[in-house]
């Protein structure tokens, strides 16, 4: 009884997503409560879980609650197990147009739909499940029959969070939450901490990158089942690993978004995002909106024991009103008990140290936020590219030494590229609130041909940048496949129908004509088609080829670096006695300083071609060891490792390639 209506005319198409020139936050005004409801007040743990929206099952049967301002009646199909037949049921409007009814038998696995003004039928935009894609019959799910087994589980400090970014379509064979979980002895000897799902939430077709989300209490059946997310969430727990979603509240995904059909009121009637009309967080009706989108954040912590969050595109989400989006939905968060840290990260643009600043000091309290003006420089440095967002960049080692000591670079310069002054200092926010990274979704999947870091540029180059990465204090992520420089690329990727997988495939060629490499006619055909399987496969991470070299040896080295930073006191920055000092040697060589009151580390990274450098560790030189270079035989099938010498206070390394030297420095 599935149908695939139009698309809503509030969605636009999810091309390549484009970085935004929004500015700084806007003025706060004040919000209007529709009828006096508040966004949900979450009690203490996953057992006083009560969800406003979905079907909610009980010990007679369940509840069914819609959010239906567009409607002036909502009937009810359910069929399956604990009904005979299917039964028709007419919902009760109650506060805020919300319509409900309580169904006495009905059992989990139980199908349903909405029919709304006698129009439809239409699957639940709370439901938990759509076993038959984004157009069919919604599941009651009972999310308490699985039998956790984390009970012991604590989480991770934020601090201690190394990130490993991935996509559950392409990380595996299987394509599954089964084959990640086939993988995790792989990410646990790798040393990470914490796993990073790209979005899961129910898209249109067979694969997707997860950004065209529609349900988003629904985990995509492409994938597995419900109880399938939270056996991994479960094993990885069990393996030590956290687990955080990447949830997107900025826009709907073009095809099956039936909520703005339930409640037109989702979107705003005066704001816009680069997806089109923006979600409505602050007009008529957008108590509702927030209080949606609230649940959903807290139905992944309580239903699947998700460690965290990071949030797509935070700058897109636009709030006038006078407590902004972000920050209710930190208190939501962050007031929970589920006996764990619950992290909340923002991908936002803007540069703004408000968003992970306490609220005690005037922030909005989020634990952290992807800095990406860090990759960028490096990818400058290393690459030479200089179109698109790349022209706000030097890649000089100094303003890389910058970055890294000031968490990002664009701390209120005016930005070309985006046209406004960007960014504010932030040198009151711990280092470790940035999220740094050399690859992930977006840097790789959004050039034109997937290139990845290794593609681009020679490997001594990569382990030096990989040493400086994982060795300085902010969060670092690691895009999957990264530890062992991946062959394959990662496209963009979508199966639309016709005539939408039409515009999208023309619209993502159109994106890059405006590139020197592709401006030649008929040039942008060499750009692989969204829309074709192939280019979905081609994604594919290929396991086989970590045993071999050159990729066995790197992923030896990202496991030797990371268990460096895992057990040495000197690379942990938790504020207090420990401290890190960035430097520039010379236009191709970084120094970093690591210091507690009883440790010493120094990481010296050269980028670039061959070279000689010498560090003046000053006249309180005692010597030093070297932990690790990575050209060492261990790390590079060719080895060519830097030599090193002690004269007087400083120490000498000669570089015949680009690398890494990591000392263990001795007081004097």
């Amino acid at each position: 009884m599935s149908r695939r209506p139009p698309a809503p005319s509030d969605s636009a198409l999810a091309l390549p997503r484009p970085h935004s020139s929004e500015g700084g936050l806007a003025s706060p005004k004040p919000r209007s409560n529709e009828g006096g409801l508040a966004s949900p007040k979450p009690r203490s743990g996953e057992g006083g879980w009560r969800p406003t929206f979905g079907a909610v099952p009980d010990a007679r049967g369940a509840t069914f609650r819609v959010w239906a301002s567009g409607a002036q009646s909502v009937t009810l199909v359910a069929e399956g197990p604990g009904r005979r037949s299917p039964s028709r049921f007419r919902l009760e409007r109650t506060a805020s147009d919300v319509f409900e009814a309580h169904l006495d038998g009905v059992q989990h696995g139980a199908l349903y739909r909405y029919y709304l003004d006698e129009s439809g039928p239409y699957p639940d935009p709370a439901s938990r499940f759509q076993p038959d894609g984004v157009h069919g019959l919604s599941q009651v799910i009972d999310w308490r029959r699985y039998r956790w087994g984390d009970s012991a589980w604590r989480g991770v400090r934020f601090e201690d969070l190394v990130l490993y970014e991935l996509h559950v379509g392409t990380f595996s064979g299987p394509g599954t939450f089964r084959g990640v979980i086939d993988r995790l002895p792989h990410l646990v000897e790798l040393g990470v901490t914490g796993i990073e799902l790209m979005p899961v939430a129910a898209f249109a077709g067979r694969r997707n990158w997860g950004y065209d989300g529609v349900a988003l209490f629904a985990p995509a059946c492409q994938y597995g089942r419900p109880e399938d997310l939270q056996d991994l969430v479960d094993r990885a727990h069990g393996a030590g690993l956290a687990v955080l979603l990447d949830v997107v509240y900025n826009h709907l995904g073009p095809d099956g978004a039936y909520l703005p059909f339930f409640s037109p009121d989702f979107f705003s009637p005066h704001h816009r995002s680069p997806w089109g009309r923006s979600v409505n967080l602050d007009g008529p009706g957008s108590a509702m909106v927030r209080r949606f989108l609230v649940e959903n954040a807290l139905h992944w912590i309580l239903e699947y024991h998700i460690d965290g969050l990071r949030l797509d595109a935070t700058h897109a989400l636009m709030d006038d009103s006078s407590q902004h989006f972000l920050e209710e939905l930190a208190d939501a968060l962050h007031a929970l008990d589920p006996g764990r840290p619950v992290h909340v990260i923002a991908e936002d643009e803007r540069n703004l140290p408000t968003i992970v600043r306490r609220e005690s000091a005037g922030g909005m309290g989020l634990d952290g936020v992807w800095a990406d003006d860090f990759h960028h420089q490096v990818h400058r440095l290393l690459t030479g590219e200089s179109q698109g967002y790349y022209a706000d960049y030097s890649g000089r080692t100094t303003d890389i030494v910058t970055t890294v000591n000031q968490g990002w670079f664009y701390t209120g310069q005016h930005s070309g590229y985006a046209g406004y002054a960007r960014g504010s200092e932030a040198w009151d926010v711990d280092r470790q609130r940035f999220v740094f990274c050399l690859q992930n979704h977006d840097q790789v999947g959004n050039r034109a041909l997937g290139e990845r870091l290794n593609h681009l540029t020679d490997l001594p180059s990569c382990r030096a940048a990989s040493a400086l990465l994982l060795l300085v204090p902010e969060t670092p992520l690691i895009f999957m496949g990264e530890e062992w420089a991946a062959s394959t690329p990662f496209l963009y990727f979508t199966d639309h129908h016709d005539e939408l997988g039409r515009l999208v495939t023309e619209g993502r060629r159109r994106e890059f004509e405006r590139f020197s490499t592709f401006s030649d006619p008929g040039a942008s055909t060499r750009i692989p088609d969204p829309q074709d399987e192939r280019t979905f496969v081609a994604s594919r991470l290929n396991w086989q080829e970590a045993t071999r070299e050159p990729h066995a040896s790197m992923l030896r080295l990202y496991g030797a670096l990371l268990a460096l930073r895992g057990a040495d006191p000197g690379m942990v920055d938790g504020g207090g006695e420990r401290a890190t000092v960035a430097q520039a040697l010379d236009a191709r060589t970084i120094a970093v300083y690591r210091h507690t009151a009883s440790d010493r580390m120094l990481v010296v990274a050269r980028f670039i071609e061959r070279g000689s450098v010498s560090v003046d560790v000053g006249p309180s030189f005692g010597g030093a060891d070297v932990v690790l270079t990575t050209e060492d035989r261990d790390f590079a099938p060719d080895a060519m490792p830097a030599r090193v010498s002690f004269p007087g206070s400083s120490i000498a390394i000669e570089f015949a390639r680009p690398g890494a030297v990591v000392f263990r420095v001795v007081p004097g």
